[in-house]
């Protein structure tokens, strides 16, 4: 009997490590590229994803912008990318996404942070978002030059709603990251950001979105590298992102469906 028992724990065990062997065979590296606005959901996404999948994905998080001149260059290379709807179209005429492989994830709006802990400005309509930029001491966002999506939106606003030279001679032109942590750590005053980027930062303050009349949204869509190493762990992480149970998550790190 005890031979018995210990020739059926011998093999149990043996069975065991065949499995993990063969999952582990199995695993596969992914290399991802994201624009940052996707980065909380992705990174609570992605947690999800390689403990049901084993698969690691190492993300490199840039300015869209940014990201486009390095696979310009040569410089990066991905399996899948996370960026928005023009920038994979872009790249899928290139060649260097698979045709027919985007899928649209998210989409996020602008919004205005303050430190936190200071009274929160009126940004109720577009004539009170105006006086509050107006009167602040700086403003920060994006520079527009790093590619970042809420950079080119606000510096075209500013313009749009005649106020450009007022608010730049005052601006804190932030060089992609976040613009609520200097806000945060009190380098200005008032932040125009993405609100996905703004909600994660310690030390600031959601104010609220801006008024619908010059609210944008920018929408992060993942596309499948041609050059994938692994071409069916990059089109499943793809399904992933994709897939329902995302939802929640989206809506929970300040962000829409970005069919909605």
């Amino acid at each position: 009997m005890k031979l018995a028992a210990t020739i059926l724990v011998s093999s149990l065990t043996f069975a065991g490590l065949q499995i993990a062997m063969s999952q582990l065979a199995k695993a596969a590296d992914v290399n991802a590229i994201s624009g940052g606005a996707f980065k909380q959901v992705l990174t609570a996404l992605l947690t999800q994803y390689e403990k049901e999948t084993g698969n690691k994905v190492n993300v490199t998080y840039q300015t869209v912008g940014q990201h486009l001149k390095l696979i310009a260059s040569g410089e990066e290379t991905f399996d899948v990318a996370v960026l928005t709807p023009a920038a994979i179209d872009g790249l899928t005429k290139e060649g260097k996404v698979v045709s027919g492989s985007r899928a649209d994830l998210a989409k996020t709006g602008v919004g205005v942070a303050v430190k936190a802990g200071a009274p929160l400005p009126d940004i109720s309509t577009v004539e009170a978002f105006k006086r509050t930029l107006l009167a602040a001491k700086s403003v920060a966002y994006i520079d527009p030059a790093a590619g970042g999506s809420s950079g080119i939106y606000v510096a075209k606003l500013l313009e749009r709603l005649g106020i450009a030279k007022e608010v730049n001679a005052k601006a804190v032109l932030v060089h992609g990251g976040e613009v609520a942590s200097h806000i945060a750590d009190g380098e200005a005053e008032i932040g125009i950001h993405q609100i996905s980027e703004i909600l994660p930062v310690k030390g600031a303050t959601l104010v609220g979105p801006l008024p619908p009349e010059i609210q944008n949204f920018t929408v992060y869509s993942a596309g499948l590298g041609a050059a994938a190493k692994d071409h069916a762990a990059a089109v499943g992480l793809i399904k992933f992102l994709a897939g329902p149970h995302a939802l929640p998550i989206i809506k929970a790190k300040g962000m829409e469906p970005a069919g909605s």
